[in-house]
This record gives structure tokens, C-alpha cells and sequence, in this order.
């Protein structure tokens, strides 16, 4: 909590005072309710007093509009916003699944360096949701995984965006009879990309000053947009080639 500026927090009396123009029924008993629930974990002091983020605040709102106005049960609401917090979006008709947001699994164009910056709603797949959402089978996904192009996030059963981007595009090649074992070269290949990328970003992230490891993380993202757009344009050219004879 150190590293986190004082009004980076509130009480439960200041989210309620925020709470109450939208919702004029809340009370510090309903906030405390929702809490042992676990729908909401704010913090707490070494005196034990409640300290909520803006975060915690949107979770409120999202709590009591569902309620108000979907009437959801909060075990839905709970499953609702467990969706959230692993970067999907919500069902939208009862009993629905959760859904990957359109803007993840949109392919068009190249890459630029703003695509490759971090995003804190990360995703995190079950394998049955990476299936669904990638439209594979499961033994295709079990085929990348073997051959390493697929791995789960560390220290966890779950996937992320970048294994469903390598598993939709691993489908849509498999339509041109290209098989995952033949992908490894393509993987081999980027490795010494990145490879060559560290090479120019370690020094400068080892470089003192508060602003070196956002310069690094800047770089990062140019070089990466760039050794994909290279590596386009090479094959593009290679190709060209080739059909000209």
C-alpha cells in the first residue's frame, strides 16, 4: 500500500457518498453485504479500516445496476464479474457464456506500436473457451500445444490472448493444408527476433532513472510493430518473386 498514493484510496463512507446520486437506496450495510459476499475486496489498514480503489468503486456500480435493473442474483452477478476480471466480456442473455471482446480477436492490418502495448484486462482462457472462441477442434489445439506455439500462462490453467491469436491463425492456415508441425519454423523464427530485440532493450532497461524501464517498454513496442511489418514485407517480396518466375 506504501506505493500507492493516499487518495488512490477512500473510505466506505467516501464510496458511498459517490454511490448515492445513482443509487439513492445504498447504505454502508449494503457495501459491507456485498463484500462478504466477495463480490467486492477492498483493502484494509493496519487498523483494520476499509480502503477501496476506483476499481473497487466501478465493481459497486456494476453490482448494484445489474441488480436495479437486470435483476440478476448475485451468485450471476459473481460469475459476471469473475468474466471481467479475466479481460471477457459478460454473457448477454441469461445463461449465456462469456465472450472475448471483438477488439481482441480483430486481425486487420499490421500492427502498430500501440498494438503491442500491455493490457491489464489480459485475457485468461479456460481450454474449453480458447476452443470456442478460436472455432478449433480439440485435437488441433492439442497439436500446437505439443509443438510448443500454444503454452498456458505461467503458473496457471489458463490461456491468453496471444494463444488465441496463434490458434485462429493456426486454423486458417490448417484450411490451406498447412499443419502445426509445420509452423515450428515460424516460431523458431521469432525467437531469434525477439532475441535480437533484447539485445538492443537490456541495456537500456538496466539504465538508472525513473523513466528507463518506460523508454525500454516504448522501444519494445516500436521494434516488435516493426520486425513484423520486416517480416511481412519479406515475404511479400519473396513471394512476388516467386509468382513472377
Amino acid at each position: 500500500m506504501s506505493a500507492v498514493p493516499a487518495r488512490a484510496f477512500m473510505s466506505i463512507g467516501e464510496v458511498l457518498d459517490k454511490l448515492r446520486p445513482d443509487f439513492p437506496d445504498v447504505t454502508i450495510s449494503k457495501i459491507r453485504f456485498l463484500e462478504s459476499e466477495g463480490l467486492v475486496e477492498p483493502q484494509r489498514t493496519p487498523s483494520g479500516y476499509r480502503k477501496f480503489t476506483s476499481d473497487d468503486l466501478q465493481r459497486l456500480r456494476y453490482v448494484l445496476a445489474a441488480q436495479r435493473e437486470q435483476y440478476l442474483p448475485l451468485k450471476v452477478i459473481k460469475s459476471h464479474l469473475e468474466a471481467i476480471d479475466r479481460g471477457l466480456e459478460p454473457p448477454d442473455t441469461p445463461g449465456g457464456a462469456p465472450r472475448v471482446p471483438m477488439s481482441v480477436v480483430a486481425s486487420d492490418g499490421l500492427p502498430t506500436a500501440e498494438a503491442f502495448a500491455h493490457d491489464p484486462t489480459e485475457l485468461r482462457l479456460s481450454r474449453d473457451e480458447l476452443i470456442a472462441a478460436a472455432d478449433i477442434e480439440p485435437a488441433l489445439l492439442d497439436q500446437l500445444c505439443d509443438y510448443g506455439l500454444i503454452q498456458r500462462r505461467a503458473g496457471s490453467s489458463h490461456y491468453d490472448g496471444g494463444a488465441l491469436m496463434v490458434a485462429r491463425a493456426a486454423a486458417e492456415m490448417a484450411g490451406f493444408g498447412i499443419e502445426p508441425r509445420h509452423l515450428r519454423a515460424f516460431k523458431s523464427a521469432a525467437e531469434r527476433e525477439v532475441g535480437l530485440i533484447e539485445q538492443v532493450v537490456t541495456p537500456m532497461a538496466r539504465q538508472r532513472g525513473a523513466d528507463a524501464q518506460a523508454r525500454a517498454q516504448e522501444t519494445v513496442r516500436e521494434l516488435a510493430a516493426l520486425s513484423v511489418r520486416l517480416h511481412a514485407a519479406l515475404v511479400k517480396a519473396a513471394l512476388d518473386s516467386t509468382l513472377r518466375g
